[in-house]
């Protein structure tokens, strides 16, 4: 068994193996690896981080439905929705340090040093965009080093672009090489292909630009870790497929008109009452999770989504173990669609019913991804509510979805690994070998 040295981990959103395979990166020979189901970030961030699956770490979703509060909760950020031992933990009781740079439910980590976006959302309206860091002075250093400070505009909505992955690459090389941070494990990220191949579709042409700007922000975390004396270990979380034109699905308003999903008028709009109804679906991308608060609810939905076209699969609890995420976060059922078609969360059908922040990107009160808030609806002024125009859209795994992973160092596995899982547990046994 090697020892760690110090070790670079870069999650590249988005990197499936066919997208790897044609990335000009000479230094870094990719491999094809299954990735956690569902494929999407949050699950993905726990499930390497702890080498185990959402039936045991809990993030079975972006967002997660809060029974107790009947509240849906997306991005949250606490370390604390990860439950489980992580793959570091021996390691850093060797006095080894350990950094976690923007990836999600890194606030309050077991680690010594983060960094994450935190805007503060004002009264008036706007907001003022800042980081969250420990150390302190961290961010305030970086972005004098950098020369600009990080925009969360380039990070998400219509303006979000490779300019994200560029101010975190260059941070990222800072980091490695700060003595007063003395850092022996590292985890980065870089959001580059997610914008493009949901805006455009992962094959478009559009695509290959972004694919241009990784490989430029890949080379230059090559080159730095390779100045300062670190490895690197490049991990993708979900292959992007593409969405076909008009493969929305609307599950909601499936169980609106079914008499399970509950609204209320306020002021001549339509919100949903997650207090009166008896079934409801927190979308993400190509899954569905269908919380129902009673047996009846859960039958009749498991009917009427089994009879929808596009749904190529409805999980109940029974199944939920084969899939590795039978936990209290699942909902009731979970439903997967078809290659090419995907779950939005409008209940809705006439836009003027539509609520005040389906215009607006609010990734934190719409129950559910929106993966419309990347591009603009000029008029009216705020973000498409158009599902057509998303052309790239990922959870679902199978065929054609494996994932890609390469490294610098040396990896001993016991045998071909097959899973992402099997990847961290490995980046594990090197890291208590240390």
């Amino acid at each position: 068994m090697p020892t760690a040295s110090r070790i670079l981990v870069v999650q590249v959103a988005g990197l499936g193996f066919d997208t790897a395979a044609k990335l000009p990166q000479e230094e870094l020979q990719f491999a094809p690896v299954k990735t956690v189901f569902p494929a999407l970030t949050c699950p993905f961030q726990a499930s390497f981080r702890t080498a185990a699956p959402p039936a045991t770490h809990g993030m079975i979703a972006n967002g997660l439905y809060g029974r107790d509060l009947r509240k849906v909760m997306f991005w949250e950020q606490s370390s604390g929705l990860v439950q489980g031992e992580r793959i570091w933990d021996q390691y850093r009781q060797m006095d080894k340090r350990v950094g976690m740079l923007f990836w999600q439910q890194s606030l309050g980590e077991t680690v010594d040093v983060v960094l994450s976006p935190a805007p503060i959302h004002l009264h008036s309206g706007g907001m003022v965009q800042d980081c969250y860091c420990q150390p302190a002075w961290l961010y305030g250093k970086l972005k004098k080093q950098i020369g600009r400070p990080f925009k969360l505009r380039h990070y998400w909505g219509p303006l979000a672009s490779a300019k994200a992955g560029d101010w975190i690459a260059d941070a990222t090389c800072r980091v490695l090489t700060d003595e007063r941070l003395a850092l022996d494990l590292c985890f980065t990220y870089l959001p580059t292909l997610d914008y493009a191949f949901q805006r455009h579709g992962p094959d478009a042409v559009k695509s290959q630009a972004a694919s241009a700007c990784l490989t430029s922000q890949l080379a230059r975390l090559l080159q730095a870790a390779e100045n300062a004396g670190w490895d690197l270990l490049v991990v993708g979380d979900y292959a992007i497929g593409p969405a076909a034109d008009g493969g929305a699905i609307f599950p909601n308003r499936l169980l609106a008109k079914e008499g399970l999903l509950e609204t209320r008028n306020v002021k001549g709009k339509r919100y949903p009452d997650l207090h009166a109804s008896r079934a409801f679906a927190m979308v993400d991308h190509e899954i569905a999770h269908v919380y129902a608060s009673d047996v009846d609810a859960a039958t009749r939905a498991e009917t009427l989504f089994a009879a929808v076209p596009g749904v190529a699969d409805v999980l109940t609890t029974a199944r939920h173990d084969e899939f590795g995420v039978a936990h209290a976060n699942t909902g009731e059922l979970i439903l997967i669609g078809e290659p090419g078609c995907w779950f939005a969360y409008p209940w809705w059908t006439d836009r003027r019913d539509a609520p005040d922040y389906a215009t607006h990107i609010d990734i934190h009160n719409k129950p559910g991804f929106d993966p419309c808030e990347l591009s603009w609806s000029w008029w009216p002024p705020g973000v498409s509510l158009d599902t057509k125009r998303v052309k790239g859209t990922h959870g679902r795994t199978g065929p054609g979805r494996d994932v890609s992973w390469a490294s610098t160092m040396p990896m001993p596995f016991d045998e071909q690994p097959t899973t992402v899982t099997d990847v961290a547990a490995c980046l594990r046994r090197i890291l208590e070998g240390a």
